[in-house]
């Protein structure tokens, strides 16, 4: 069973588009830009995106690599308190976006995180940051679903299965960080 599962993530490794890779390139540029021009980045995402979502704003608020002073970032998945309150008031439906519309500007980036591209939370919070000028990026799997659809640029990971698409955001989110860290000191250093 190692073997195999091990044997299916090095296959989606060779599959995945070189397209995703420019993409991924292109978000690290958004987000660079956002970060230096004093802004934030919100994350978002359920289960498993949840934590993965979680995990890409601890690496930008700490640090990836490098010594780096911490950037403005923030889980949209991390105050139970918040969340359940919006969840009981409102609807589940309403958890990211709820927190968006008090929390973000015009010139903030949101990430949002779904395997299947469907989550509704998830994507009321992108078209929310649409109306609101947040530039919204997105990681999602299968098909892409709505999700790919309404975000500005997403990356869709060729595949079914959640574990594997999961895997793949998160190695997606570590090159993302790598790639905003570069970015930032390169254009600090200048």
């Amino acid at each position: 069973m190692v073997a195999s599962e091990l044997n299916a993530l090095r296959e989606l490794l060779e599959v995945f588009p070189g397209e995703g890779m420019e993409k991924l390139v292109e978000m690290a540029g958004i987000i660079s830009r956002a970060i230096l021009n004093g802004n934030v980045v919100f994350t978002c995402g359920n289960g498993g995106s949840a934590a993965d979502a979680q995990h890409i704003a601890g690496e930008l608020v700490g640090r990836f690599r490098k010594k780096v002073k911490g950037y403005k970032a923030f889980a949209l998945t991390t105050n139970s308190s918040v969340v359940t309150a919006l969840a009981n008031d409102f609807s589940f439906d309403e958890i990211f976006s709820k927190q968006l519309e008090s929390r973000g500007d015009g010139g903030d980036v949101l990430l949002a995180l779904s395997t299947s591209g469907n989550s509704p939370n998830v994507i009321k919070a992108v078209e929310l940051a649409n109306e609101m000028g947040i530039v919204s990026l997105a990681f999602s799997g299968k098909g892409g679903g709505r999700l790919a659809e309404v975000s500005r640029l997403s990356i869709v990971v060729p595949h079914s299965d959640f574990a594997r698409i999961q895997e793949m955001h998160m190695a997606l989110g570590h090159i993302l960080c790598g790639l905003v860290e570069d970015m930032v000191l390169s254009t600090k250093g200048k």
